[in-house]
């Protein structure tokens, strides 16, 4: 299997920093939107601890497909892609964290999301 954080598979980059540009005429739109600005959109909201606390809460987090869907995300890590990021560190960190086991627990305790409210 190819590394889904080597390239970006879903077309080019939009080549300003302006991610409502129109995409590629061959690149399926979901609901007026590109693949690329939904999942940057999905990116930025990981920075949410009570986001994250309710996809705990309904069991998101601990499906397998997700936990891969967060693996192939990686590819934000990449320059090229974290400046597209309206709050890189935050939404990088919980992407990080969503990578382990002992985090995807943790994060239904109402300390756990308190304390990450308070230093994101």
């Amino acid at each position: 299997m190819p590394n889904p954080a080597a390239t970006r598979p879903f077309g080019d980059e939009p080549s300003t920093g302006d991610v409502t540009q129109k995409p590629r005429s061959d690149q399926p739109l979901y609901r007026g939107f590109s693949r690329f600005e939904l999942e940057l959109e999905f990116v930025q909201s990981l920075a949410n601890p009570y986001y994250l606390n309710h996809l705990a809460s309904q069991k998101v987090i601990q499906d397998p497909s997700f936990t891969e869907y967060l693996h192939y995300l990686q590819y934000f890590t990449q320059p090229t892609y974290t400046r597209y990021l309206s709050y890189p560190a935050p939404s990088l960190k919980a992407l990080q964290l969503l990578q382990q086991e002992k985090f995807r627990q943790d994060i239904l305790s109402p300390d756990v999301v308190a304390r990450l409210a308070d230093e994101w």
